[in-house]
């Protein structure tokens, strides 16, 4: 009986917190493909530089839908090209794609680059 009350208070916990943290992303105005700014914004471009082997951050943004990951960071590098960085929640990179701006990315999983 004990066991019972303890896992569920740890499971109304849980939900508590997951919904505290969809309810933050809300009242911060944190949607899908929306810019970031402050230091999560900074977190991600630092770690997309990294994972792009340098270049110019163009764009920082929460995921759209059309990768891997939490945020897409928009990378110009030295030659010119362009590649959109995904990271997760960690920024660490979770995937990249060929940054066209035509909306016809190819993704690729593993933070591997063409």
């Amino acid at each position: 009986m004990k066991f019972n009350r303890k896992l569920a208070m740890i499971i109304g916990a849980i939900v508590v917190l997951a919904a505290g943290g969809a309810g933050l992303a809300r009242a911060t105005g944190v949607g899908d493909g929306e810019k970031l700014s402050g230091p999560p914004a900074e977190q991600a471009k630092a770690a997309a530089l990294k994972a792009a082997g340098g270049g110019t951050v163009l764009e920082v943004e929460s995921q759209d839908g059309d990768g891997a990951g939490v945020y897409e960071v928009e990378v110009r590098r030295a030659d010119g090209s362009q590649v959109e960085i995904h990271l997760n929640a960690a920024f660490e990179p979770v995937g990249t794609a060929a940054d066209d701006d035509k909306g016809e990315n190819e993704e690729e999983e593993g933070g591997e680059q063409e």
